[in-house]
């Protein structure tokens, strides 16, 4: 997979091993529970589908997904919090899906939780539906949240 450098100066490329400090700093900005360094090392490891948007030499925003057997799973998709709301997010979610269908997925799951109604609506925008929810799934302060499952069939 190759980087696409864009007009407005934001280049989509892969991630690798080397952005673990860039994705760590903006994981730990982001959540206040955040993915550890050995998650995202054993995810860039097994060769998930790993993207990042990048701005004069810094990363803004990543995703890794998984893809398996006709189903792809989006299990982190992040914008530093700093840029959020700038279309960011929409436009990475977007290179996943073009990804995921290069690689004939049907459909393409996440879990999200109900409380960002920020990525709620972006998933939303992008034709996803919620299919079901997971029951205390995520942390939280005092306890756990639970998550709502997303779906999104693609057309082969």
């Amino acid at each position: 997979m190759s980087a696409h450098q864009r007009w407005d100066g934001i280049l989509e490329r892969p991630l690798t091993l080397q952005d673990l400090p860039a994705i760590m700093a903006i994981e730990r900005r982001a959540y206040e529970f955040p993915w550890t360094t050995g998650i995202f090392t054993d995810c860039l490891r097994v060769g998930y589908t790993a993207w990042g948007l990048e701005e004069f030499a810094t990363l803004r925003a990543y995703c890794i997904t998984s893809i398996a057997a006709g189903e792809a799973h989006i299990l982190n998709l992040c914008v530093d919090p700093s840029y959020q709301g700038l279309g960011l997010g929409g436009r990475l979610l977007g290179r996943m899906l073009e990804l995921a269908r290069k690689r004939q997925v049907e459909r393409v799951l996440l879990e999200v939780r109900p409380s960002n109604e920020q990525a709620m609506a972006l998933y939303h925008r992008h034709g996803f539906s919620k299919v079901g929810e997971r029951r205390g799934y995520y942390p939280a302060q005092g306890g756990r949240e639970d998550a709502v499952v997303m779906s999104l069939r693609l057309c082969p």
